[in-house]
């Protein structure tokens, strides 16, 4: 898989990396209002006061990663946990054959780097599908530093527990829905994310391709065309242009009424 590394990533080998301040650069969030998720605000908020308590506490290194970037390699030693500013991140596992599968997305506010605490290598590779800031702490520091503000573990627990609970829901979704039902979930769900941190929800860039839908949600490229046409026939999106990538939520109710 050929996909560059961050120049900041390769030149953090040869440079200490700098300390941010929290609250400084780059932020995400759209002027846009969900009308979807009623507690935007207040979840949004929540994401922001963990951040704020680990930069209070502990040293961070931030980068700008690009589309196609990666953030770490699949194989690469452990030492650092991550969490996205802002930005999109998808992450990849890759098999001996060569074959790739989407397992997961990290949308702003969401930690990065669980796979590596327990061999101490990262297990998949991350890779930005928009430009992402990456705020990186080191695991070591953050463990000192949980000793003795208790919040900093709290924060990580809350995050790790948030973590199983997603991959535990997307396996319920891949064992028994119908392929037409879980692309209509992926949608919903993309869109509540949006909407959690206070983004537009209802118009967004779809950054995967069919096919790594597909691989993602476990079915065929094929099944997530004819999905995603069957949606565009009922009313319940639209795409804006000929890539078909700027998608439209026309009917909430309908789409969340699919998943059922």
């Amino acid at each position: 898989m050929s996909i560059p590394f961050a120049s900041s990533l390769t030149q953090s080998h040869n440079t200490a990396p700098p300390l941010i301040p929290f609250g400084h650069g780059l932020d995400g969030a759209s002027s846009l209002r969900s009308p979807l998720i009623p507690s935007e605000e207040r979840l949004t908020s929540l994401r922001c006061k963990d951040l704020e308590l680990i930069a209070r506490y502990i040293p961070c290194r931030r980068r700008i990663i690009h589309p196609d970037e990666l953030v770490y390699l699949a194989g690469q030693p452990f030492s650092d946990l991550n969490i996205v500013h802002s930005g999109l991140i998808k992450l990849v596992n890759l098999s001996a054959d060569g074959r790739q599968q989407v397992v997961d997305l990290r949308f702003k506010g969401d930690w990065l780097g669980f796979d590596g605490i327990a061999q101490q290598r990262h297990s998949c590779e991350a890779v930005a599908l928009d430009v992402t800031d990456i705020w990186s702490f080191s695991y070591a520091s953050l463990l000192a530093s949980s000793q003795t503000h208790p919040g900093v573990l709290a924060a990580l627990h809350k995050a790790l527990s948030q973590d199983m609970t997603c991959m535990q829901d997307r396996l319920m979704s891949c064992c028994t829905l119908p392929a037409q039902a879980r692309v209509a979930q992926f949608l919903l769900h993309w869109s509540n994310s949006l909407g959690q941190r206070g983004l537009c929800s209802d118009r967004f860039k779809l950054r995967l391709s069919r096919e790594e839908i597909g691989s993602y949600l476990g079915i065929t490229l094929e099944s997530v065309s004819r999905a995603i046409s069957y949606l565009v026939r009922q009313g319940v999106i639209s795409f804006d242009g000929k890539g078909r990538r700027d998608l439209y939520i026309l009917d909430a109710d309908a789409l969340a009424s699919l998943t059922a």
